[in-house]
């Protein structure tokens, strides 16, 4: 069975960073695309950003591109995403999916992650 395990979020002050992760298992992931959603309540889910695991091809949104990177790491089955420069509007909680090959969307999601940056 697919698990996929965030952390990392917390509390942060506007300027700061933080460094989500995301840890996989129960299959390999090399030929998914790994990708970082984020959620407020009452608000429709947001993309943000994903990486074509095997190859590392990267995608972000506009309103992160140039402050966050997207990662994967091998060995560990591990998504990353490293948030630098925040504002108080990346408040959101933050999830972290994956989509198999020739799939419409993505099959799998965790449980999510909450961050805060506060003004």
């Amino acid at each position: 069975q697919v698990q996929l395990v965030e952390s990392g979020g917390g509390l942060v002050q506007a300027g700061g960073s933080l460094r989500l992760s995301c840890a996989a298992s129960g299959r390999t992931f090399s030929s998914y695309t790994m990708g970082w959603f984020r959620q407020n309540p009452g608000k429709e889910r947001e993309f943000v950003a994903s990486i074509i695991w095997s190859i590392g091809n990267a995608y972000y949104a506009d309103s992160v591109k140039g402050r966050f990177t997207i990662s994967r790491d091998f060995a560990k089955n591990t998504l990353y995403l490293q948030m630098n420069s925040l504002k108080p509007e990346d408040t959101a909680a933050y999830y972290c999916a994956g989509r198999s090959p020739g799939s419409p969307g993505y099959d799998y999601w965790g449980q999510g992650t909450q961050v805060t940056v506060s003004s």
